[in-house]
């Protein structure tokens, strides 16, 4: 049936031809061990046996009884308090050695232990370091490795017994926490669980199958071990629980018989317990028939087959597992760097992240880059929505005319005709108004500047060299450079826009080819005052200026000025002339009668013929004074100057649209292009600063070392995977199948089997022991 212990086969039977587990279990034993190594942070679910039972189920006996050691804590309480991987390896003698059995523990390598009680020391001294002293129990694994030529090929994980009752350190919640670990292990799809259940106990309630069932809940991964069989109430038996009757198992069961705590107490052996576990099975009535079902041996046999066959459905999955991982920690390697050792490669590595850096810049702003974003804007098309999108539109949206009332333009026209009245519309308050327009132009040409600036510091931060993210103090001052570099690039921009500002408010080009001018203004204005609907011309011409218009026509048409109410017109005829009757004001308040010379009567005498009038007096101008009184004249100017107004401040915005965006571009933008390498080579690349600006985080040389021990560690496991030289579909088929499990066939040599009174074939023989009295299990 495979491999054996020695001291159970006989030792004039030759080994089967084909090893159950020779070639895998071994390399998963390997890999176990490798990826011990990264601790818990490679997530790997390897092939292995988790042992589940309820506190004092038999697990340990049954786990000693395959190994065919007493290595394992005992006691009446809780023994198993941290979950303990033990790898069996086979591995056969070679002449010349003295010892063939030792264990070795992975936490203490290179160290062996052939005495076996020394391991069960260490198992117990190495508990208490991590769980304490009084009971208390730990999630971290133990690692054991146990090496002989009596022992199958397998990984078995022996998880903490469940309790109900806290004793001693342990804490309220113990069964919840002992529940949690053990299905933490046994959940994993790359698990058989071996569930341990006594049966002196009711099958129907074993916390074992239980959990099996929750983790696995069709029952593809569950093996049943049934404890204990020899201590059942006579007239009883486990026939059909072994037989899958009472709660079915896809693996089904194997019943087994365990020490007692009195032969453990009287160090009683393993392959005496074997012996009696034989006679024990071969003797009973209905176990005799069963010999499938019975047996430490039969259960080690069936461990291995499932494990084997386990192995090779999982091997393809696991091995693109490892690849996978090792090309994630790769990748994730490759962004930390190596470290850097010499002056020239630190000045290697410096050059390349700075030309790096300024072609992602550049590409950036030119829409070349990589990384390019589909669900938004970025880079240079944020430049120039920036110039076209809101500067440009902005101007575009704006009207000159906005924050200027009629009144408004009417006082300054009459303030620029100063003491007299202008024939003509003046200059001077259409420049006036057109340069305060004009100068409205600079706030929002700076806020563009402003915009681009922030853009340029965003796409500056956008540019991550790979490289750049180790060294934090490069980072640091590349910042810096940078930030100085854009400042001194904005004043030079801000000096063009201010001059551009200042050339237009300086001079006002009234020759400009599409200028409106004067007599083109005035003949629109007239047009728009004789509209009967005040219509808006092509210019643009304001609602107000339309309701003046309509007034001042509608005065004309009544043959009345605005505000001048019925004042009577001049009578021509009684005009004075020269010896008419009007009479004319004296400069000192007094008048005469028109037939009597002023100058016959004497100065300062007084009439007799009428009395003297009294003084008129004029009221004291007020300290504001603003015209009252609007008449057709002034209307037309207003509308004159509205016209003047807009034709030159478009022809301004145009100029101020077409040539701040070039500024912005010319004197930021693309000198930060142009000149950001040399800057960078200027103020970075000196070799006094190598040193200090190539520092690495600490937390970065850590990690990257780690990834490097993660890296090697799976190297390692796939050159282990990759060494295993075999057909999976040529082996299987070569084995058979052992239809009661589904499992490829063991052979078996007539030495190691005999054949039963009903011609089944039985257990398979052990070498002849003393048979001492062996007193009923009850541990």
């Amino acid at each position: 049936m495979g491999e054996l212990d020695a001291r159970h086969v006989d030792s004039s039977s030759s080994r089967p031809s084909v090893t159950i587990g020779s070639s895998l279990i071994p390399v998963i034993n390997k890999l176990q061990d490798i990826l011990a190594q990264a601790g818990s942070e490679l997530d790997v679910s390897l092939p292995q046996v988790a042992v589940v039972g309820s506190q004092s189920s038999g697990k340990s006996s049954v786990l000693e009884a395959l190994v065919g050691r007493d290595f394992l804590p005992r006691g009446c309480d809780i023994c198993t308090r941290r979950p303990l991987v033990l790898m069996l390896e086979n591995r056969l003698p070679k002449p010349g050695d003295d010892r063939t059995e030792w264990g070795e523990f992975r936490h203490l390598p290179e160290k062996r232990f052939y005495d076996f009680s020394e391991i069960r020391a260490e198992i117990q001294a190495e508990t208490e370091r991590e769980a304490g002293l009084n009971k208390g129990v730990s999630d971290k694994q133990i690692r054991l490795k146990i090496t002989s030529p009596n022992v199958l090929n397998m990984t078995l994980v022996d998880l903490p017994g469940i309790t109900k009752v806290p004793v001693g350190d342990q804490p309220n919640d113990i069964e919840a926490r002992i529940r949690k670990m053990v299905m933490t292990h046994i959940s994993q799809q790359n698990c058989i669980i071996l569930a341990v259940t006594p049966a002196n106990s009711d099958l129907a309630t074993s916390d074992a199958l239980q959990m099996a069932r929750e983790a696995d809940p069709d029952g593809f991964r569950t093996i049943g071990v049934i404890t204990k069989l020899d201590i059942m109430d006579r007239g009883t038996d486990a026939r059909s629980f072994l037989l899958g009757k009472v709660i079915p198992l896809k693996l089904g069961y194997v019943g087994v018989v365990n020490r007692s705590q009195e032969d453990i107490n009287k160090n009683r052996g393993i392959a005496t317990a074997l012996a009696y576990e034989e006679k024990f099975f071969n003797d009973h009535s209905v176990y005799r028939g069963l010999s499938d079902h019975c047996g430490i041996p039969q259960l080690a046999r069936k461990l291995n087959e499932i494990l084997e066959q386990h192995i090779r459905m999982v091997f393809p999955a696991l091995k693109a597992d490892l690849n996978s991982k090792m090309g994630t920690v790769l990748k994730e390697l490759q962004t930390y760097g190596k470290p850097i050792e010499s002056k020239m490669e630190q000045g290697v590595i410096l050059l390349n992240i700075l030309t790096q850096y300024c072609e992602a810049f550049a590409a950036m702003v030119d829409g070349k880059s990589q990384e390019m974003s589909t669900k938004e804007l970025s880079g240079g098309a944020r430049i120039h929505y920036i110039l076209q999108s809101i500067f440009v539109k902005c101007l575009e949206e704006v009207d000159p005319c906005d924050d200027l009332t009629d009144d408004d333009i009417r006082m300054a026209i009459q303030n620029a005709s100063g003491a007299r009245n202008a024939l003509f519309v003046p200059e001077v308050p259409f420049e006036f108004l057109v340069r305060r327009q004009i100068a409205r132009l600079l706030d929002p040409s700076l806020q563009c500047l402003r915009f681009v600036y922030d853009e340029l510091m965003k796409i500056s931060h956008a540019c991550e060299v790979t490289e750049l993210q180790r060294f934090p103090v490069l980072r640091k001052h590349l910042d810096e450079v940078m930030v100085k570099f854009l400042r001194d690039g904005v004043e030079p921009a801000e000096r063009m826009i201010g001059n551009l500002i200042e050339m237009e408010v300086d001079y006002i080009n009234t020759s400009h080819p599409n200028f409106l001018g004067g007599n083109k203004a005035a003949e629109l204005a007239m047009q728009l005052l004789k509209s009967p609907q005040g219509v808006t011309d092509a210019e643009g011409q304001t609602s107000q200026t339309s309701q003046t218009a309509r007034t001042i026509r509608s005065g004309l048409l009544n043959g009345l000025l605005p505000n001048q109410g019925s004042r009577p017109q001049p009578n021509n005829e009684n005009h004075v002339s020269s010896g008419t009757k009007a009479w004319i004001p004296s400069l000192f308040g007094s008048r005469t009668s028109a037939g009597e010379p002023m100058a016959c009567r004497p100065f300062g005498e007084p009439s007799h013929s009428e009395s003297m009038p009294s003084i008129i007096h004029l009221r004291e101008p007020p300290s504001s004074l603003r015209p009252v009184q609007m008449t057709e004249n002034k209307a037309v100017e207003i509308v004159v100057t509205k016209l003047l107004l807009r034709s030159y401040y478009d022809i301004v915005r145009k100029n101020i649209q077409d040539l701040v965006p070039k500024a912005i571009m010319h004197f930021l933008v693309n000198l930060t292009k142009r000149n950001l390498h040399r800057t960078f080579i200027q103020k970075l690349y000196r070799e006094n600063l190598f040193e200090e600006l190539l520092q690495e985080h600490d937390a970065h040389v850590s990690q990257r070392k780690r990834n490097q021990e993660l890296f090697k560690v799976l190297e390692q496991s796939v050159q282990a995977l990759e060494k295993v030289d075999f057909d999976v579909s040529s082996q299987t088929s070569s084995l058979g199948t052992d239809a009661s499990i589904g499992l490829p066939r063991i052979p078996r040599t007539s030495a190691h089997l005999h054949t039963t009174a009903g011609g089944e074939i039985g257990q398979v023989s052990y070498r002849p022991f003393p048979m001492p009295s062996m007193t009923k299990s009850t541990a």
